[in-house]
């Protein structure tokens, strides 16, 4: 199993940036492919962005394209999820996680039941 934490969440004016970041241990973090999810209170937990094992492939939900970029450094055991021009419905407790099964080198998973280690997530809030 990975261990996952997630830093970097906060609060945020509308239109502003944050960098979330999951740094992982407990095995050769090349292995995982990696995926970013949110959840906000009363609604069920959605992909944000999804990646590669080799970073070649990314996903991303619609509603985050052009604003969001996932990346990784597998030298540093972190995945990142750049959150730019954020608005209010951006707000939500924001998890990784990482798929250690079977998983290809290039390609994303983008469902939840893809995954098998999270992190405790991070919340973002973003005012209007």
């Amino acid at each position: 199993q990975v261990q996952l934490v997630e830093s970097g969440g906060g609060l945020v004016q509308a239109g502003g940036s944050l960098r979330l970041s999951c740094a992982a241990s407990g095995r050769t973090f090349s292995d995982y492919a990696m995926g970013w999810f949110r959840q906000a209170p009363g609604k069920e937990r959605d992909v944000v962005a999804a990646i590669s094992r080799s970073a070649d492939s990314t996903y991303y939900a619609d509603s985050v394209k052009g604003r969001f970029t996932i990346s990784r450094d597998n030298a540093k055991n972190t995945v990142f999820l750049q959150l730019n021009s954020l608005k209010p419905e951006d707000t939500a407790v924001y998890s990784c996680a990482a798929r250690s099964r079977a998983a290809s080198f290039t390609r994303t998973y983008a469902a939840s039941t893809d995954y098998d280690s999270w992190g405790q997530g991070t919340q973002v809030t973003v005012s209007s």
